[in-house]
């Protein structure tokens, strides 16, 4: 499909620009929850879960249809953390080029594959992130207070 994508509906109410005409009255609403971590989670990535799910179900968008791509984002973020640790051990060893620069068995000098790896993974872990609003892009288009309704010129003296 071209063009944006779709933005769901309780986005779109967040973020203050659901009209009428926009919505679809025929978009599926999965129970809201807080499911458990999948077990292959560990380290730095359980820790990332574990750190992004309280405000994630209190925003209201988080429902068990979501654990899988909250799980990426949290991967990409462990492997991310452990790509950036692993250069860090290398810089300390080597000063000169700070473990960016490798040397192969054979004497040839090459760039780090850490480095593309800890790339790919941030690439992967900014992408799942603003999935979830997590990007201050993202979170830029995401509102916590009520909006009033345009139809309604009254609608911002409502207090329930």
């Amino acid at each position: 499909m071209r063009g944006r994508k779709p933005k769901p509906t309780k986005l779109k109410l967040l973020s203050g620009t659901a009209r009428k005409h926009r919505l679809n009255d025929h978009e599926p609403v999965p129970d809201l929850a807080q499911p458990e971590p999948p077990a292959h989670l560990t380290g730095a990535a359980r820790q990332e879960w574990e750190r992004v799910i309280e405000e994630i179900v209190q925003l209201g968008i988080m429902s068990n249809l979501d654990r899988a791509p909250l799980a990426a984002y949290c991967q990409a973020y462990g492997r991310w953390v452990a790509a950036e640790a692993a250069l860090a051990r290398m810089a300390d060893k080597d000063a000169v080029t700070e473990g960016l620069i490798i040397r192969t068995k054979a004497g040839n000098v090459i760039h780090n594959p850490l480095v593309g790896a800890a790339n790919k993974a941030m690439a992967d872990m900014v992408r799942y992130a603003a999935e979830f609003g997590f990007t201050p892009s993202s979170r830029s288009q995401v509102s916590a207070v009520d909006t009033p309704d345009e139809d309604n010129p009254f609608s911002w003296f409502d207090t329930a």
